[in-house]
Formats: C-alpha cells, sequence, structure tokens
C-alpha cells in the first residue's frame, strides 16, 4: 500500500521550512500542524530535528510523547540519534521508526546494531542526495556536509546493514515545491529491495502514478506543499485512488 508522510522539520520548539536545506523560516506549533495532518489522512508523521546531528542529541522525545496521545499513525523520528541510547529514548517516547543519517554515515555499523536490537522495520535511513557532475553525493547534517559517497553505492550498503526502509530526498529539490528529481529517482530504480520514500519539492504535477507502477517509490514524504497549503493529503490520496493506486482512504 502507498503511503502519504507528513515530514515536519522541527528547529527547538518550531516547525521549520527552507528551501535547499537553507533560509529557514519558522511555520508554526509542529503539534498542531501534525494533527491537522493525521485528521486528513496522514499515513505517517516524520519528525526531523534540523539541528540535532550539530550538537549530537536529539529533543524530540517530548514532544513524540505528546504526539501520541492524539495521533495513532506511526510516528517516525530522526535527529541526532547516535547510538542505542538516543534510540531507546525515541522508542519509549512513543516512536515506531528511528531516522538516521548522519550518525549512520561516521558509523555504518550503528545501522546493524539498531536493527539487531529494535527490528529492521524500525529503522530508517535517510539519505540527502546532491546532484554532482556524475553522481549524486549523500550529504550530511541537513546538507551541509559533503561525504564523497556516491548515493547508489550507499542504498546498496545500508540495505547490506540492516535498514528497513530509505527516505530519499533530493537536496536540490527540497522546499522547491517545483516537483520531484525525477533523474535522481530513476537512476536508483531497482538498486535495492527496501522500500524507498521520496523527498523534496512535490507538487500535484509529478506522475507519481507512473513511478508507483513502476516500482520506483513506496511512499512520500511532503513539507512544503503540505505546510504552504498547495497540497492537501485527502486530495491527493484521491487522486491516486481514483488512479488505481491502492491507498488508505
Amino acid at each position: 500500500m502507498f503511503r502519504v508522510i507528513a515530514r515536519c522539520d522541527i528547529k527547538g520548539k518550531n516547525l521549520i521550512k527552507g528551501i535547499r536545506y537553507e533560509g529557514v523560516r519558522v511555520i508554526g506549533d509542529p503539534s498542531e500542524f501534525a494533527m491537522n495532518y493525521y485528521a486528513d489522512g496522514a499515513d505517517e508523521i516524520v519528525y526531523i530535528d534540523a539541528v540535532a546531528s550539530l550538537y549530537e542529541r536529539s529533543s524530540l522525545a517530548p514532544l513524540v510523547e505528546s504526539s501520541v496521545k492524539d495521533i495513532f499513525v506511526p510516528i517516525s523520528v530522526g535527529g541526532g540519534i547516535n547510538d542505542l541510547e538516543s534510540a531507546r529514548l525515541i522508542f519509549k517516547s512513543g516512536a515506531e521508526k528511528v531516522i538516521v543519517n548522519t550518525a549512520a554515515i561516521s558509523n555504518p555499523n550503528l545501522i546493524n546494531i539498531l536493527s539487531q536490537e529494535f527490528g529492521r522495520q524500525a529503522v530508517v535511513v535517510s539519505i540527502q542526495a546532491k546532484k554532482r557532475e556524475k553522481y549524486w553525493e549523500a550529504l550530511t547534517h541537513c546538507g551541509r556536509s559533503v561525504t564523497g559517497l556516491n548515493v547508489s553505492e550507499w542504498m546498496e550498503r545500508v540495505q547490506d546493514l540492516g535498514a528497513g526502509e530509505i527516505i530519499l530526498t533530493s537536496v536540490d529539490c527540497d522546499g522547491t515545491m517545483g516537483g520531484l528529481d525525477l533523474e535522481l529517482i530513476r537512476s536508483i530504480s531497482g538498486i535495492v529491495d527496501l522500500p524507498v520514500i521520496a523527498s523534496g519539492g512535490f507538487t500535484n504535477d509529478d506522475p507519481i502514478e507512473d513511478l508507483i507502477r513502476e516500482g520506483m517509490i513506496s511512499g512520500l514524504a511532503i513539507g512544503a506543499s503540505l505546510h504552504r497549503k498547495y497540497i492537501n493529503i485527502s486530495s491527493l490520496k484521491k487522486r491516486l485512488h481514483a488512479n488505481g493506486i491502492n491507498v488508505r482512504i
């Protein structure tokens, strides 16, 4: 079943959003926005602590504890999860999945450690992909730091290490509301057997039905287009359902 996921990037107590990870603006209260997305039919909520990797800690446990009282779809949490202890804190708060990026690239074995402890289905790897001349590079620290890692090669490795899912974000398209990076998505098609969640730039004009039918993506993680009310989840899911896509209505 195809999933429509609401992505909420958070700094301090605020829901934020930038363009290509820059020019961040405050949107509002993340709890309020997440509740609205849940009520509109979101299949999952993703909370990302946008500054946690800089401080090597996550501050989202209280938000998750509050959210799970009223939101009854899976909540995934990323940012600052760099060991078993930090992951346990997030799971204890009520999250169903943890999302790792910066810490996993610094210490790839973290993926295996987490999947062994919590199960493969609970471990999501976020990949922030930036277009280079001949390949896509995986970035860290919310698009601030280069790694030299080829996205395609990194995807294969995280699958081998025990990840259960990948969120693939186009740094070039993130926050632009100018369309998904179709070139990126097609370039990684078939590389892994894991569910791949596309993120970055989604608009109603994107040919997502084709991407779904061709098995390229298993879900969408949407931020800016939701926050700015360019689209709403219920209408998107009705469109997908009308076009023969299996979604939860």
